[in-house]
C-alpha cells in the first residue's frame, strides 16, 4: 500500500504534467481541415494559449507522411494562417473543415491507403489529482489520400474486409485516456518516475502503440496522440464516519499476448501471460481545492498461470480438456514472468493460486500440481528473502461449504499479505525513486512488492478474491488517512457493500473482455441476499453466454485485437488474416520464423507467439516540445469575415497555397469558415460527417469503431434469433 499527503493538488499536477514537455503544455482539442493536397490538423491547449499545426500529406498513394510546424501560434494567427491556406488554393477548392475532434488514436495501412483513426466525442469519467479521465464516446476512420490517387485496392473486397474487423474493436467500450495524467501507471509510479510521453507509449498497458508508432517516429513527440488504455475505470464517492471521500477503481489490461479465453492460455516464450490485468485502487480524501491532500493507492496483479497449457475451442464441449504442454521442462518463461513482475512492482511476489485441489476428472488440478512444482524450482535459486511465496486456496471448495468461513479465511491472506507488501517501506519508502519530498509534508510509504491472484480463468474467483483484497486494502487506507481508528472494515458494513458493487461491475466487464460474458457473481449474489434460484438461472445463462461467444465469436474477436494491436499487418500477395489458422499470421513475414511446432499445435488454435510488432523502428525517441502555458483565459475571438486578423511575426513553414488541380468534396461545406468560432463546445460532440474521399459510391461508412459480429451461416445453425440477439446484445432471454 503507498499512501501520502501533499502540499496541495497541484503538486501531483506539477509533478506529472512536466513529463509531457519542457513547459508542460499538453493539446486537446482539435480541428481538421482538409485542401486536396493535405490534411492540416489545428490543435490547442486548455488554456488557449498553444496552437501548433500539423500537415497530413493526401497525394501520397500508400506511404505516411507527416510534417509538424515548430512555430507556437497564438489563436489569432493559427486563424490567419489558415486564411492564407484558403486564399492559396482557392482554384483547387480551398480549405474545408471536415471535423472536430479530441485526439489521434492513430494510423493503420491494410493493403491500399493509409486510414487516420481520430476521437470525435469524449466522455470525461473521473478525475486524478486535477487531471480529467476520458472515456472514447465516438471515433472515426478517415482515409488519407484523396479520391483522384486511390488505388483499385483502396476498393478491393480484402481491404473492406480489413476496416470491418477493425470496427470490431470498439473504442467506445472500456477504452479511457488522460490528456495531463499517465493513466497507463499507477499513481505510483507517477509520483516517483519521470519519463516522458513518447516512453510511456511503449508501456504494456497502451494499445495503441502500434497505431501511433508512424506519426511518433516522424514527430518524434507525442503531444497529437492520446495513449489508450483498456480495462475499466470507475470513481464514486462514499462516506464513512460522516466523512466523504473518492474512491477510483482501475484495471489496465496489458497488451502482451492479449486475447480471448481459449485462443490465449498460460504463457509465452517471453514470460508474458494472458489475461494480465493489473488493478489499482486510489482513496483520495475530498478536501477542499487549495488544501492539503491525501492520496493512497494499492496495486494487485492477475494473469493466466504461467506454464504452457492451452484448450481446445469445441463446439461440443462447455468445458474443453486441459493440455499441458512438457516443452518447458525447466521452466524459463515462467521464470521469466515472475522476474519481470519484480521488475515492475519490487519483491515480495504473493501468488494467491485459487485451482481446484480435487476433482472427479482431473482438470485444473493437472495445473495446481504442475504450478507448485514450478514455484519449487524456481525458488531454488532465489535467495530466502526474495523467493516467491505461495499460496493455494481452493476457493470452490469453501464456497460449497460456507460462505462466511471463506471469506474470513481470505480475509486473513489478503491482511497478511498486505502486511508484507508495506513491511520495512517507512525504512526505505524512497529507495530507487527520485522523489521531490518537498511536495510532502509527511514521509511517503510506498507498495513493495505485489498480489498476484489466478484461478483457470482468472475471472470469477479471482475477482472474489480481489474484493476481498481490496476491502483490507480499504480498511489500511482509510486508517492511513485518518478515516478510521482501526486498520479493518467489517464485511457487513454499507461500506463492503459499496466495494462489492464497484469489484463486480470491473469483473463483469473484464470478463466480457476475455471471456465473452459477464463475470459469474454467485458469491456476491448470496451476499446480497438474492434469490438463491434466481442466482441460479443467471449463472446458467452467463455459462451458455459465454460458451456461445468462445464457440463462436472469439475466432474472429482475435482477429480483430491482432489487426489493432499490429501483431498482424496485411501484406499484398500474402496469405490474408482469415486464410490462416488461430495464430499463425503472428509470425508471417518474420525473417527466419520457424512454423514447425506452430503449424502442429494450430489444431488446437494456440500460440506461442508473443504477438511482437512486425518491423520495429529503431529511431531515437526526444522529449515533445511545447511551450510553458500561463493561467489566462483568453476572449472568444470574433468571426473572420470581416475581421482585421493580424499576421503571425514567424513565417509558416508550411506553404499557404497548393497549385496542384483539385477535385473537391461534393458532400463538405463550401465556406471554409463555417465552424471556425473557437468558442467551447461544451457537449465535445464531435461532427457527424461520414469518413472517405468520394469514393464512387463505395464510400466508408465510418461511424464509431463499433462491435459487429460476423458469423458465417453454417456457425448458427441450431441457434435461435432471440438466443443470438441475447448473447450479442446482454438483453433477457425472455420477455
Amino acid at each position: 500500500m503507498g499512501s501520502m499527503a501533499l502540499e496541495n493538488e497541484q503538486e501531483v499536477r506539477s509533478n506529472v504534467v512536466s513529463n509531457y514537455g519542457s513547459g508542460g503544455s499538453y493539446l486537446q482539442k482539435f480541428r481538421l481541415y482538409e485542401t486536396r493536397s493535405n490534411f492540416y490538423m489545428i490543435g490547442r491547449d486548455k488554456n488557449r494559449t498553444c496552437w501548433k499545426v500539423l500537415k497530413i500529406n493526401r497525394l501520397e498513394q500508400s506511404e505516411l507522411a507527416i510534417t509538424e510546424d515548430s512555430t507556437t501560434y497564438s489563436e489569432i494567427e493559427c486563424y490567419d494562417l489558415l486564411k492564407r491556406i484558403h486564399e492559396g488554393n482557392k482554384s483547387t477548392g480551398g480549405l474545408k473543415f471536415v471535423t472536430t475532434c479530441y485526439g489521434i488514436v492513430g494510423f493503420i495501412k491494410f493493403l491500399g491507403p493509409y486510414y487516420m483513426l481520430l476521437i470525435t466525442k469524449r466522455r470525461k469519467i473521473g478525475t486524478i489529482c486535477g487531471h480529467a479521465v476520458y472515456s472514447v464516446a465516438k471515433s472515426e476512420m478517415i482515409p488519407i489520400p484523396n479520391a483522384t490517387v486511390h488505388s483499385n485496392m483502396a476498393y478491393s473486397k480484402n481491404e473492406n474486409r480489413y476496416k470491418k474487423l477493425l470496427r470490431n474493436v470498439d473504442l467506445t467500450k472500456d477504452f479511457f485516456f488522460s490528456y495531463s495524467y499517465h493513466v497507463m501507471l499507477s499513481l505510483q509510479k507517477n509520483l516517483s518516475n519521470h519519463e516522458t510521453g513518447l516512453i510511456l507509449y511503449e508501456t504494456m498497458f497502451v494499445w495503441n502503440e502500434f497505431l501511433t508508432r508512424g506519426i511518433r517516429n516522424q514527430l518524434k513527440n507525442s503531444i497529437w496522440t492520446v495513449a489508450l488504455v483498456y480495462g475499466f475505470f470507475k470513481q464514486v464517492k462514499l462516506s464513512i464516519n460522516g466523512r466523504d471521500f473518492n474512491l477510483i477503481l482501475i484495471a489496465r489490461r496489458s497488451r502482451h499476448y492479449a486475447g480471448t479465453r481459449y485462443l490465449k492460455r498460460g504463457v509465452n516464450e517471453k514470460g508474458r501471460v494472458a489475461n494480465d490485468v493489473e488493478t489499482e485502487q486510489i482513496v483520495l480524501d475530498n478536501a477542499p481545492e487549495g488544501s492539503p491532500i491525501q492520496i493512497s493507492s494499492v496495486v494487485q496483479n492477475r494473469g493466466s498461470i504461467p506454464l504452457f497449457w492451452s484448450q481446445e475451442t469445441s463446439k461440443l464441449n462447455i468445458k474443453p480438456d486441459i493440455i499441458l504442454s512438457k516443452k518447458d521442462d525447466k521452466y524459463e518463461a515462467t521464470k521469466l514472468h515472475f522476474e519481470n513482475l519484480v521488475k515492475r512492482y519490487g519483491n515480495p511476489i504473493i501468488i494467491l493460486n485459487l485451482i481446484k485441489t480435487r476433482e472427479k476428472k482431473p482438470r485444473e488440478s493437472i495445473l495446481r500440481a504442475e504450478f507448485a512444482h514450478a514455484i519449487e524450482v524456481i525458488n531454488k535459486d532465489l535467495t530466502r528473502e526474495n523467493r516467491l511465496k505461495f499460496l493455494h486456496w481452493d476457493l470452490s471448495k469453501y464456497s460449497r461449504n460456507q460462505l462466511p468461513c471463506s471469506n474470513n479465511c481470505n480475509g486473513d491472506f489478503a491482511d497478511e499479505d498486505l502486511c508484507n507488501a508495506t513491511k520495512d517501506a517507512h525504512e526505505d519508502s524512497t529507495s530507487g525513486r527520485d522523489v521531490n519530498e518537498s511536495h510532502f509534508l509527511k514521509p511517503p510509504v510506498f507498495q513493495k512488492g505485489v498480489l498476484r491472484t489466478n484461478c483457470i480463468d482468472c475471472l470469477d474467483r479471482t475477482n472474489v478474491a480481489q474484493y476481498v483484497y481490496g476491502l483490507v486494502a480499504l480498511g489500511h487506507q482509510l486508517h492511513a488517512l485518518g478515516y478510521i481508528n482501526v486498520p479493518s472494515i467489517s464485511l457487513d458494513s454499507p461500506l463492503a457493500d459499496d466495494l462489492m458493487k464497484t469489484y463486480e461491475a470491473m469483473g463483469d466487464t473484464l470478463a466480457l473482455q476475455y471471456g465473452g460474458s459477464a463475470a459469474h457473481n454467485k458469491i456476491f449474489s448470496e451476499r446480497r441476499g438474492q434469490w438463491k434460484a434466481a442466482t441460479q438461472s443467471q449463472e446458467l445463462l452467463r455459462t451458455l453466454q459465454r460458451y456461445y461467444s468462445n464457440a463462436y465469436m472469439d475466432a474472429e474477436k482475435q482477429d480483430a485485437i491482432n489487426v489493432f494491436l499490429g501483431h498482424y499487418q496485411p501484406q499484398p500477395g500474402k496469405p490474408a488474416l482469415w486464410e490462416l489458422d488461430s495464430d499463425q499470421h503472428y509470425n508471417v513475414g518474420r525473417r527466419g520464423s520457424d512454423f514447425a511446432e506452430e503449424n502442429a499445435r494450430s489444431i488446437i488454435k494456440r500460440s506461442l507467439s508473443d504477438g511482437n510488432i512486425l518491423c520495429d523502428s529503431n529511431s531515437p525517441i526526444d522529449d515533445a516540445k511545447v511551450i510553458q502555458m500561463d493561467n489566462s483565459h483568453r476572449p472568444l475571438p470574433a468571426k473572420m469575415q470581416g475581421c482585421n486578423m493580424a499576421h503571425s511575426d514567424s513565417t509558416p513553414e508550411f506553404s499557404t497555397c497548393e497549385s496542384d488541380i483539385s477535385y473537391s468534396r461534393s458532400w463538405l461545406i463550401g465556406s471554409p469558415y463555417v465552424g471556425l468560432s473557437s468558442g467551447e463546445i461544451k457537449m465535445e460532440a464531435g461532427s457527424s460527417y461520414r469518413s472517405g474521399s468520394s469514393m464512387k459510391g463505395k464510400e466508408l461508412a465510418s461511424g464509431d469503431l463499433s462491435y459487429s459480429v460476423a458469423c458465417s451461416s453454417n456457425d448458427l445453425t441450431g441457434f435461435s434469433e432471440t438466443f443470438v440477439h441475447w448473447v450479442n446484445h446482454g438483453n433477457m432471454l425472455f420477455p
